[in-house]
Parts: structure tokens; sequence; C-alpha cells
């Protein structure tokens, strides 16, 4: 059975190659596909895993967004001509979503964000089965037209924290505060003021920062910006803190213990509330109250092994489904 995963950022490639290595394992054949973002080639090469790279990411415009989406799906339906994948899985890929409904793939979607009003509104329609944490209420991604849902007791970072294994420590002074800039174009940001590197600034009184920009490298005064790739999963496990306004990184980081801080900035986050509401170290702050949190909990890992074991792994939940999939193929061919 042939399965295709398409990556869109830095954070869909690791749940991808988390994805594939379990499936690989079980005897599939993974086809990764992504395109061309700042995180997405570092992530991939990191991790060792070769993917086939598809267009690029363009947010200039609304119409670049466009043009390179509609230009992706023409290249991906050129590539799957004539060998089309049984199933499709994705973190919200809207390509994906789109060249795989056309072409008559069963598609397996995973979600995590019901405040990101438009890549809901083009990607959970489309999907067979629509996989998500127990944190967001069902009928948050019903009103997107979720048609099968499958959720799971823990959030989707455990799919690549669970037996990630740190490596030495990295050649920063301490206390290290790592600050992940707002990812400013997309999407659901668009509208947002981005107070992280303000906040940066305000944090370098309290320890070093590493400040994580995702498209300006120049240099910030007080602040180590580097321009080489930074693995971020690995960053959060020796950091003293993490603070950004999302919440990838953060939780990335709670989970390994390393006290995060998200600050509050969009629609409710379930998956924040749900991370720290286990006891993890992830706490959801107004942007006004950063520094006293920040002096409070800098340095103060946490042990949260046993509380990470008791998460769901998604890893699982997708396998089942990809299995009752290939069930499902057997018995068409059968009739």
């Amino acid at each position: 059975m042939r399965i295709w995963y398409d990556a869109c950022t830095g954070k869909q490639v690791r749940y991808g190659v988390a994805i594939a290595k379990r499936l690989r394992r079980l005897g599939y054949e993974v086809t990764l596909t992504t395109r061309a973002h700042p995180d997405t080639l570092s992530v991939a090469k990191a991790l060792n895993e070769k993917f086939l790279v598809i267009g690029k990411y363009s947010p200039t415009s609304l119409f670049t967004r466009l043009q390179e989406s509609a230009q992706r799906m023409l290249k991906m339906c050129e590539l799957f001509q004539g060998n089309v994948p049984d199933l499709a899985v994705a973190h919200q890929s809207v390509e994906l979503c789109r060249v795989a409904f056309g072409l008559g793939v069963p598609l397996i979607l995973t979600a995590d964000t019901p405040y990101a009003q438009a890549v809901n509104r083009l990607t959970i329609p489309l999907a067979d089965t629509l996989i998500a944490s127990k944190a967001i209420p069902q009928r948050l991604f019903k009103g997107f037209g979720a048609q099968r849902m499958v959720q799971f007791d823990g959030v989707d970072e455990v799919a690549w924290v669970k037996d990630f294994v740190p490596t030495k420590r990295l050649d920063f002074k301490k206390p290290l505060i790592v600050v992940r800039q707002m990812e400013t174009r997309a999407s659901y940001a668009l509208g947002k003021t981005d107070l992280t590197e303000r906040l940066a600034r305000k944090l370098a009184s309290i320890g070093n920062v590493l400040f994580l920009p995702r498209y300006d490298f120049r240099k910030r005064k007080g602040l180590m910006i580097t321009k080489e790739f930074v693995d971020s999963l690995n960053v959060a496990a020796h950091a003293d803190l993490v603070v950004n306004m999302g919440g990838t990184m953060a939780r990335e980081a709670a989970l390994q213990g390393t006290p995060s801080i998200v600050i509050s900035t969009f629609t409710r986050s379930y998956v924040n509330e749900y991370v720290a509401r286990k006891g993890f170290p992830l706490f959801i702050v107004d942007s006004s109250k950063v520094i006293n949190y920040a002096k409070k909990h800098v340095g103060h890992k946490w042990d949260v092994k046993e509380k990470l074991d008791k998460l769901e792994n998604p890893l699982d939940i997708i396998e089942k489904v990809v299995e009752e999939k290939r069930v499902q193929k057997r018995q068409n061919i059968k009739k």
C-alpha cells in the first residue's frame, strides 16, 4: 500500500517523518513531499530524511499564495500521474487535500488549530477521517464539515517528542532563554501584533536570549541570533525557558520538562490549555505578565517522564486508521 504525506512547515516535517518511520516498519511504502520554506528543508536534513521538494512558500501577497498553491497542485498531479497513491495523510496541507480529493485518494487528516479559519475550510471537508486531540471540542471541527473524527488523549507533539533523545549540550551561556518569533505571515496571524522581539529585549535582563526569527536574520543588539539552522526541539530540551506566541515550540519544551510561556494572543488554544492542565510547565499569560513569570520559572526543570508516558501517542491512532483503510481496500478489491 502506497501512502503519501505532504509537509508544508517544519512541524509538519517532524510529524511526517515520525509517521513515515512507523508505517514503513509495518511494510508500507511512504512518499514524502514538501515545499521550499524557511524551516522545512533544514528540518528534513537534520532528521536525515529525503523529501521531494514541490513548489515554494511565497506569502508576499494573496496573489502569490494562490499562484504558488495552484502550481504545487499541478506538479503533484504530474508526480502521481499513472502512479496514484492508495492513501494520503497530512497535517492540513491544502494542496495535498485538494489533489487527493480530486484523484479519489482516501485522506487522513490531523489538525490542532480550530482558530485557523482559512486552512480548516480548505482541508477538513475533504478528509475521510480527521484525527485530533481530545483537548479540542468536536463541535469546532464539525463546524468546518468534518465527516468522521477520531480523537486521542494527547497532543500531536507527542509523536516526535516521545522517543526524542537530545544531543549534547549546546554552546550557549546559561541561563538560556529561547524566544521564537511569531509566524507573522500565517493567515491566522494577519492583523496580530508581533510582541516577541520587544519581549526578547526585556528578557535579556534575566538571561541570555536566543531569538529565533522566522524570516529576518539580521543582527539585533543584545540578542543572540544564528543564521545557521537551530534544531528547535533540541534547543528546547536544553533551554532554561522558552517563550513564544503560538504553541508548538512551547509544547515541545514543556513535554521535555522545560518551562515555557505562551503569550495569549490568538483565539483560545485548547491544546496549550490541555498541556498545562496535565501538569506540564506551560504557562499561558498576557504579555504584561511574561517578565514576572520568566523570573519565577527560568531554570526550574521539571521531571515530566511519567506524565509524558500517560499521554496517548497520535501515531498509534494513525496506524490504526491506516490499517482500517488497508482492510477496506482489500475488501473492495475482492468485490
